[in-house]
């Protein structure tokens, strides 16, 4: 039988924390918040304080996509930077004290938005302020001085983007249901567009986006916390903000499952996003519609390999072998960017 994901053993995380110098006044009790694709997320409480603790999926283990360690080193590092994030607490990398390695951070009482219907509750100049402090944030995070940080060691800059255009190729052979011409000419496209030097390099989170933050319950323009960064890395911080951009397409529907906040119409395009970035870096976006087609080649990929999962019983949910309906349009999303010369 497998484990139930809504079980914790905080006996055993109580005796870890103990440990380190944090004290509970009472017996432990938890509450799963989120699971499935990606790491298993509880609040933890002894009644008077709150912890979050954070570890990979019962099944479908991937050290590098459920890497809870490398999340919260970038949570450590970034604590006196200027993003906001939740507090470090600890972390434990001995798989033995219950079933895997766990992540316990200080719990950041704000409000996730993922769909579209709680975005009804604001009017269109605080989502527009929303969507400016959120650019703001990922704008202050890709300043953030690397070696300061104490995070010059976790990625490889030098040949940053051949790596992605390689991992993502990988991938799509792995999890396509069929050859698409469309996905090997975006490849060759990418290859050939591939922009030489390291690009700009900073701390990449990897999937941001609006209901990838904490925001405020009372104030959705206030970003208190960025979480899951799960796909950190140090490298060319533009795959960031295009992969921002491109995730601002109708597809993400397909590919969440529901209608998500992040493709709502009320929201900035992709475009305006892209600008307001640029703006507040003071920096050219140099080989912007690269960017835009690797992005776009991602999240192709990876709506594929929600549906290969799906066929194979690994994901629960119904919706998720419908995810690769996206895949078309984001292809040739892709190859509008880069069309082949």
């Amino acid at each position: 039988m497998s484990p139930d994901p809504s079980v914790l053993d905080v006996r055993s995380v109580a005796r870890f924390l103990e440990r380190q110098g944090v004290h509970a006044t009472g017996p432990l009790t938890s509450e799963l918040v989120s699971g499935g694709k990606s790491n298993l997320t509880y609040v933890v409480t002894d009644g008077t304080h709150r912890w979050v603790v954070r570890r990979p999926p019962m099944s479908g283990l991937t050290q590098s996509a459920h890497d809870v360690a490398r999340e919260w080193r970038v949570t450590q590092a970034l604590q006196y930077s200027a993003v906001p994030v939740a507090p470090a607490v600890a972390l434990c990398e001995d798989p033995a004290v219950i079933g895997a390695p766990f992540a316990v951070t200080g719990f950041v009482s704000g409000q996730v938005v993922r769909s579209r219907a709680q975005l009804d509750a604001y009017t269109s100049r605080e989502l527009e302020s929303c969507v400016t402090e959120l650019v703001r944030v990922l704008a202050d995070l890709h300043s953030v001085d690397v070696a300061e940080v104490g995070l010059d060691g976790m990625g490889r800059p030098d040949g940053f983007l051949g790596r992605q255009v390689r991992l993502w190729w990988r991938q799509w052979n792995e999890v396509k249901s069929q050859d698409l011409a469309d996905a090997t000419r975006l490849h060759a496209n990418l290859l050939a567009a591939l922009p030489s030097g390291s690009g700009h390099i900073g701390v990449v989170h990897g999937d941001y986006r609006i209901d990838n933050a904490l925001l405020d319950g009372s104030d959705i323009t206030k970003v208190l916390a960025v979480v899951d960064w799960e796909l950190a890395t140090v490298g060319d911080v533009q795959t960031d903000i295009a992969l921002m951009c491109v995730y601002r397409q109708p597809q993400l529907d397909s590919i969440l499952g529901f209608d998500a906040a992040w493709a709502s119409d009320r929201l900035p395009d992709g475009d305006a996003i892209a600008e307001a970035y640029a703006r507040r870096r003071g920096v050219d976006l140099d080989h912007w519609p690269f960017y835009l087609a690797l992005a776009n080649f991602k999240l192709a990929v990876i709506a594929q390999g929600i549906s290969y999962r799906a066929r194979r019983g690994a994901v629960a949910d119904t919706t998720s072998a419908s995810a690769e309906q996206a895949v078309p349009a984001l292809l040739a999303a892709g190859l509008r960017q880069l069309p082949t010369s």
